[in-house]
Parts: C-alpha cells; sequence; structure tokens
C-alpha cells in the first residue's frame, strides 16, 4: 500500500540564524542551543543520529544518546563489537544530526572517531542503573541474532541474580565510549517559504574555525 505526503508539509518560523552574530568557536553555539531545547523541554534532546560507514561503503545509521561536550568533540558510548563498532573500527569517520522539530533546528556534526581512556569509560558505567549495567552485559555480541526475547530474558534474569542491587557488575572490555573530535559543524534553523538559515563551522588550524552560510 502506497501513502502520499506530498500535500504534507509546515512553514518553519520559529527563528534566525545570522552569521554575524555567532560566536568564533561552534562549540559555544552547540552548548548554548543544547541548553536551550533543554529549557524548552525537548524530550531527550542529546539523542542523535549517528552515521557510519564500514568497509563495504554501505552507510548505517540508528539513534545513540550523546554524553558530553568536549573541548574538541562529542562522546557517546556502546558495544565496541556493535556494527557500528565494527564499522569505526574499518572506518574511523562518522557524522551525527541532532533534529530538534519543537526548535526547528538540527545540527549535523561530521570527524573522526577513537575509543576514549577506559578508565572514563568504566567511571561512566558505573554510574548507569544497575539493570542498565547488567543489560550492557546481556547485549553480547550487540546486533548479533537471538533465538526469542526468552533467551534474552533468561540471560538477564541470570545476571541479576549474579549481580543484585547491592553487588557492583563490572565494566565489560567490549564496552565503552568513543569521541568524535570535530571538523565541522552546521547548525540549520528552519524558516519561512523553505529559506531556511544554514551556517556551517569548518576547522582550519587548531582552535580556528572558519565560518560560512550555504544555500538552503
Amino acid at each position: 500500500m502506497s501513502m502520499d505526503f506530498t500535500d504534507q508539509r509546515l512553514s518553519y518560523e520559529k527563528g534566525a540564524l545570522d552569521q554575524q552574530s555567532v560566536p568564533t568557536s561552534p562549540f559555544e553555539l552547540l552548548n548554548t542551543w543544547m541548553n536551550e531545547a533543554i529549557e524548552q523541554k525537548v524530550q531527550e534532546p542529546y539523542a542523535m543520529s549517528l552515521a557510519t560507514c564500514g568497509a563495504d561503503n554501505k552507510p548505517s545509521v540508528r539513534i545513540v544518546l550523546m554524553r558530553e561536550i568536549t573541548d574538541t568533540g562529542i562522546v557517546f558510548y556502546t558495544n565496541y563489537e556493535s556494527a557500528k563498532g565494527q564499522d569505526i573500527a574499518e572506518n574511523p569517520n562518522a557524522e551525527v544530526l541532532f533534529f530538534w522539530h519543537e526548535l526547528e533546528r538540527q545540527i549535523r556534526i561530521s570527524g573522526s572517531i577513537a575509543k576514549i581512556d577506559a578508565q572514563k569509560s568504566a567511571a561512566y558505567f558505573q554510574k548507569r542503573p544497575h539493570d542498565s549495567q547488567v543489560g550492557a552485559w546481556v547485549s553480547q555480541p550487540q546486533s548479533g541474532e537471538v533465538a526469542d526475547r526468552a533467551v534474552m530474558e533468561q540471560t538477564f534474569e541470570q545476571l541479576q541474580a549474579d549481580y543484585p542491587e547491592d553487588t557492583q557488575v563490572p565494566t565489560p572490555v567490549f564496552w565503552g565510549g568513543y569521541e568524535i573530535t570535530v571538523n565541522e559543524i552546521e547548525f540549520w534553523q528552519g524558516r519561512a517559504n523553505r529559506m531556511h538559515d544554514r551556517i556551517v563551522y569548518t576547522q582550519e588550524n587548531g582552535d580556528s574555525w572558519n565560518t560560512k552560510r550555504l544555500l538552503p
């Protein structure tokens, strides 16, 4: 059954983005927009679409949660042996997309990607809810085939018995963080008549950034 959405459209009129008034560092604007999304109660504003591409040249995209904005990039956590982990091992470049419909904004971030320090990953793992820690052990290998959900539930229950609430769940060696070291960020603000504002930051040398406006 086909579906036709050609008559479905909205006019974006909630904001503007002026190249002359943006900060010199994209991280300042990233933090400002993130804080505004939080203040406007955007649901999980740190959720982002992560695109990777391995040696097979087939792009893959999925939602992950950004957990930190650093001085040079953004951090998320996952299973290193997952499909995305395999892509990253073969091609250490990635792009993410944030889309906040409530603010009519999106941000595209691209750069090189690498594992973070294992101690930092372990520290974050121990901050996670106990059942989420247990769940990380169930998803091994992540993206691997499983006979049915009952197998997952049985493994989860066994791990809960092995690691009750008052015990520490060990950090899996196959689990941890990645940082995308940013080399380009595009900020998109929806405007009326599809005359959207697009300002892109491109890294030049060290901490120096160049900005330019793109046609919508």
